[in-house]
C-alpha cells in the first residue's frame, strides 16, 4: 500500500495547489503594470489543463472563454485580495501546508487550491460591479461565512451563471445583494459552527 506523504513533504505551488494530487484547480492571471482598470482573470481547470498549471507563462485568456470564472479590475482586486490571502494562509497553515506571500504583480499566473479558488470566486462575484466603497462590507460578510457555505454558494452560482461575462443575473445578482449590499452587523444571526450543522455533510470532504 503506498504511503501518504507527510504534509511537509507534499509539493505545493501557488496558493495551496498540490500539482501531484490535484484533479481540479484555479489560476489567477494578473497582467503586468499598475493600471487600476487592468483586468485580473480567474480561470478554472480540470484534467489535462492541470499539467504544469502556473509553471509557465500563458497568454491572457479571453473573457468569453468558458474556463474564465472572474474578470475583475485591478482596483477592486487590490481592495480584496490581501484579505483573501490572509484567510487562505491561515487555513493552509492549519492544514500543515506552506503559504505564499501576496504579490501585486506576480511573475507568473498563480495556481490556487480548488476549495480556496471557489471561495475567491464568490468574493469577486459579489463585488465585480459593486462600488469600491462596498468592498469592506463585502469582506466582513464573506469572512462571516463558513467555508462550506462558500462552497455551496459557488456550486449554485457556477451551475447557471458561472462564466465571467454572466454578470448581474441570477445567482451573481443574488451574491452582490447578500454579500456586498447587505449590511454587516456583528453578532447577529447563527454563528458559522451552527450553520455548518445546518448544511450537514455537504462537501465536508474538502479539508481546506
Amino acid at each position: 500500500m503506498p504511503r501518504t506523504p507527510s504534509p511537509s513533504a507534499r509539493k505545493v505551488v501557488g496558493l495551496g495547489f498540490l500539482p501531484e494530487e490535484a484533479r481540479h484547480g484555479f489560476l489567477i492571471d494578473v497582467p503586468k503594470g499598475s493600471g487600476g482598470g487592468d483586468m485580473i482573470c480567474i480561470t478554472e481547470h480540470r484534467g489535462a489543463d492541470l499539467d504544469e498549471l502556473g509553471a509557465r507563462a500563458t497568454p491572457a485568456p479571453s473573457p468569453g472563454d468558458s474556463s474564465v470564472r472572474v474578470v475583475i479590475d485591478r482596483a477592486r482586486w487590490l481592495a480584496l485580495a490581501p484579505a483573501f490571502w490572509e484567510e487562505a494562509s491561515r487555513r493552509l497553515r492549519a492544514n500543515g501546508l506552506p503559504t505564499a506571500k501576496f504579490q501585486k504583480n506576480p511573475a507568473k499566473p498563480v495556481p490556487v487550491h480548488p476549495s480556496l479558488g471557489k471561495e475567491l470566486c464568490i468574493l469577486c462575484w459579489a463585488v465585480e460591479d459593486a462600488s469600491p466603497d462596498d468592498i469592506p462590507n463585502a469582506l466582513r460578510n464573506w469572512e462571516a461565512l463558513a467555508p462550506e457555505e462558500r462552497w455551496w454558494l459557488y456550486t449554485m452560482t457556477v451551475a447557471g451563471t458561472g462564466q465571467a461575462l454572466q454578470k448581474g443575473i441570477g445567482w451573481r445578482k443574488a451574491l452582490r445583494a447578500a454579500i456586498a449590499d447587505n449590511p454587516f452587523v456583528k453578532g447577529e444571526g447563527f454563528p458559522p459552527k451552527a450553520r455548518r450543522e445546518l448544511l450537514g455533510h455537504s462537501q465536508l470532504s474538502l479539508s481546506l
